[in-house]
């Protein structure tokens, strides 16, 4: 189906596929799958309707290719209908193709797919896979049917359904948006501003600066994003969120944490940024304290 959808039905639609893991994985799991699943029929309906605009206009097929993968690359065989065609081995192939278009975009998709066990068939069957991937099929998400406002917002939505559902695990990755709106209204982002936030989660803090900076006036498009993450799969879930809310100069470090390890340096010292702003993992307390009171960039000099 190609049709313009409403926030409502967008919300619903994504919140339905969470239907079909009830019973076979934890809550608290469903963002692996989901996600990941999302964001690639995303970049395939977007590779799609770059390259059909573009064979409208010449009726050559490679300047479409060239034209469709100006945007991202999808490798040949790693489309969604390649996935949504194999008859077994489902996991295999999604896999396969989420691998290939990490490759190929590796500046800014690499690590975005996460480490989910797609091939793992006890825990996700083929039937339980091809069921998602129907399911995701309803409808075409390109730009024409599902700009990059709505759909980053129906995103946000899925990750706030998906904090509630992990219960008390959810301010790991999620704070709230009231609060994330709040601070970014009191920071004042402008145009052409540097912003970073240090412990990024799910990326919310940067796509409100840079929703602020668009309802100032100014252009977004000029704006670098900066965060780091310690969890894989959040940090791939923000480099997702960004892409999806059309944002294209970004940066997400991963795997590390800021603390011990800050990813953004300029020589020996700290890199710097016009805007920062985080929430903190206030209730961690397993942390390495004797490192930090000898930290070499003098960050702890308020404690």
């Amino acid at each position: 189906m190609s049709e313009r959808l409403s926030q409502k039905d967008l919300e619903s639609h994504f919140l339905g596929a969470a239907t079909l893991l009830r019973g076979l994985i934890d809550a608290g799991d469903y963002k692996q799958y989901i996600f990941p699943l999302l964001f690639f029929k995303r970049l395939s309906d977007v590779w799609d309707e770059d390259y059909h605009g573009a064979l409208g206009d010449t009726k050559d097929d490679g300047y479409a290719r060239a034209t469709a993968n100006d945007r991202f690359t999808i490798p040949e065989g790693a489309h969604w209908k390649d996935a949504r065609n194999a008859s077994r081995d489902v996991g295999r192939a999604l896999l396969n193709a989420y691998q290939s278009i990490e490759a190929a975009n590796s500046d800014r998709l690499h690590g975005v797919f996460g480490s989910a066990a797609w091939t793992d068939k006890a825990q996700m069957p083929d039937e339980t896979l091809k069921n998602l991937i129907e399911h995701f099929s309803k409808h075409t998400l390109s730009l024409a049917n599902v700009p990059e406002d709505e759909l980053g917002n129906a995103y946000e939505y899925l990750i706030k359904q998906f904090a509630d559902d992990s219960g008390h695990n959810a301010q790991e990755f999620y704070t709230n948006r009231a609060l994330v709106h709040l601070m970014a209204q009191m920071l004042k982002p402008k145009e052409g501003e540097t912003i970073y936030d240090p412990t990024v989660g799910t990326g919310g803090m940067l796509i409100s600066a840079l929703a602020e900076v668009k309802r100032q006036g100014g252009d977004p498009r000029t704006l670098g994003l900066y965060g780091q993450e310690l969890v894989h799969i959040t940090a791939a879930i923000a480099r997702m969120n960004l892409v999806l809310h059309g944002v294209e100069d970004f940066h997400i470090a991963a795997g590390k944490s800021t603390l011990s390890d800050p990813a953004f340096t300029a020589g020996d010292q700290l890199a710097t940024f016009d805007v920062v702003l985080a929430n903190p993992p206030y209730s961690i307390s397993s942390w390495n304290r004797d490192a930090w009171a000898n930290d070499p960039y003098g960050r702890n000099t308020f404690g």
